[in-house]
């Protein structure tokens, strides 16, 4: 008998969240129908990181001083804080940005919107740190994000890079247009080349007796196809294209980077940070946390991110899909 009631409860809760489910979408669909198209909009989400670092000091003397002497650093903290709110002198700001690129530099709209809100207060004494990690990817997309940082430098407004992990190909693209570029002694820079590969499948259909017909009105609108055959012609002009990036992609490290022997560097090799050093594609050996601790000594230091707002069709989406995780028999 009991474990018939308790069948029967099981049942009865099944059967209550597949009618929440369902009554779930339909809310989700009328909302979506009476909302009807929904315009993504962002945010700046600003931080001041001078904060981030005291707070991190004091919970850590809270633990490890004596009482007294606890109270003093407070007290301390407190008269250095009034003193550096009466002084009239503007202490230099430092925005600091985070670039993390996937191989279509899918954030470079982020990154617009960051660099064009910290150009409307930012002077040539203040800086923008840019926290980067890139492995490369398309060139129109990297090439986009390189430009954006020139905005910077058009103004005069110093720009610092640091790279922790990798800045390679389109990731150095981006990297040598700074002022100063700073590399963790393992990171990963370089890669200044240009690469195109794709699978060619004309030899299975033909032998699979299947016909792939492509037309094209010019005589290289299609250089290289994956299911027609290749030519030499068009193996030559994509090479020729292939030369002609590189050869813009190189023009951009000599104006920014003179001091580099771009003949040595372009060859599409990565190197180390120490290396990098040596061959004058960084500045300096140092990670990112360190730089921007030394900063917060004499300057006032913002993090400064975007945040695209989520349609309600994509967080109703997410919402669903949790839904399913959690109970996979609906």
């Amino acid at each position: 008998m009991t474990s018939a009631w308790l069948e029967l409860g099981l049942f009865a809760a099944k059967s209550l969240m597949v009618v929440a489910v369902v009554l779930l979408i339909l809310m989700g669909f009328f909302a979506l129908l009476s909302k009807g198209k929904e315009k993504v909009k962002g945010r700046l989400v600003i931080k001041y990181l001078n904060k981030k670092y005291a707070e991190m000091a004091e919970t850590i003397l809270a633990e490890t001083l004596p009482k007294k002497q606890f109270k003093q650093f407070l007290k301390k903290q407190k008269a250095a804080e009034k003193a550096k709110q009466k002084n009239t002198e503007k202490q230099k700001t430092v925005y600091v940005l985070q670039f993390n690129g996937d191989i279509k530099a899918s954030t470079v709209s982020n990154l617009s919107e960051e660099i064009t809100a910290v150009l409307q207060t930012a002077t040539p004494e203040d800086e923008v740190v840019l926290k980067l990690e890139s492995a490369g990817g398309v060139v129109h997309g990297y090439g986009l994000a390189a430009a954006q940082l020139m905005r910077l430098r058009a103004q005069h407004i110093p720009l610092t890079i640091t790279v922790d992990k990798i800045a390679a190909s389109g990731g150095y693209l981006m990297a040598c247009v700074a002022n100063k570029i700073l590399a963790a002694p393992f990171a990963i820079i370089g890669s200044i080349g240009v690469i195109v590969q794709l699978p060619n499948f004309h030899r299975v259909l033909k032998e699979k007796h299947i016909d792939f017909e492509q037309l094209t009105a010019g005589e290289f609108k299609r250089t290289l196809t994956v299911f027609g055959e290749n030519t030499p012609e068009g193996r030559e002009k994509l090479h020729e294209e292939l030369e002609t990036i590189h050869h813009l992609f190189k023009n951009i490290i000599t104006t920014h980077r003179p001091q580099v022997d771009i003949a040595k560097v372009a060859t599409g090799e990565i190197w180390p940070g120490q290396q990098a050093l040596s061959l004058k594609l960084a500045d300096e050996l140092k990670i990112s946390d360190d730089y921007l601790f030394e900063l917060s000594k004499h300057a006032n230091l913002y993090e400064i991110c975007y945040q695209v707002k989520k349609s309600f069709f994509s967080k109703f989406s997410t919402l669903t899909m949790g839904l399913r995780e959690k109970f996979p028999w609906l």
